[in-house]
């Protein structure tokens, strides 16, 4: 599903952009800029205070809301209900939880956490182009399995991928000799080689993709 979704969005915002952004850029394509944040002497802390404390709206609302979803899983009842649905659906059932309502707000609430994502590629870093992700929504799937399933896990992994990927870049700009065909792999061979890394050690949970039909 989460294949098709990535494949769905590249072709609809290409289409979009084609048909709407590009013949009218000052109507379409000229979203407001949001400014970096500072804060006072964390600022400052070496290696963590720049990449931490030296950022966008954006940044500090999803360092937010990882520790808000964690929280909401694993100390909340809303958290109980929705790791009951994914890992056994006809239990949480018989216990009177609507497995669809939870399953459905969730997707829901999921969307709106990716659209926040998205909306800091165009509102803080540059204005929308033609798959402009690149590829990083299948990056996105490798961090949730790198992750295990877990908030602060998919956080880790998305700032290890985010290091090689920073990483390509700084080789690039100071005129490394790696070609920059490899550099741009970079990413993606370091998302392979730790998602293949952790094959049969990594268990979704048991319902994950399984369509829930009431008996």
């Amino acid at each position: 599903m989460g294949i098709v979704l990535n494949l769905l969005a590249v072709g609809v915002t290409g289409f979009l952009y084609e048909r709407l952004m590009q013949t009218n850029i000052e109507r379409y394509n000229s979203a407001p800029r949001f400014s970096n944040w500072e804060i006072p002497l964390l600022k400052d802390i070496p290696v963590l205070g720049p990449a931490l404390f030296r950022g966008n709206i954006f940044l500090y609302l999803g360092l937010l809301l990882v520790l808000v979803i964690h929280i909401g899983l694993f100390r909340t009842r809303w958290g109980l209900r929705t790791r009951s649905v994914g890992e056994h659906p006809t239990a949480a059932d018989t216990l009177g939880v609507k497995v669809l309502r939870v399953r459905y707000r969730n997707v829901l609430l999921a969307g709106v956490v990716a659209g926040i994502g998205g909306a800091s590629y165009t509102l803080a870093l540059y204005s929308f182009t033609k798959n402009m992700i690149g590829g990083k929504g299948f990056i996105a799937l490798a961090a949730l399995i790198f992750g295990r399933w877990n908030p602060t896990g998919a956080l880790l992994a998305a700032l290890f991928f985010g290091f090689a990927d920073q990483l390509a870049t700084y080789l690039g700009a100071i005129n490394s000799s790696i070609p920059s065909q490899f550099l741009a792999m970079l990413p993606y061979l370091a998302t392979i080689l730790a998602v293949a890394g952790l094959v049969g050690r990594v268990r979704a949970p048991a319902a994950d993709g399984k369509p829930y039909i009431k008996g």
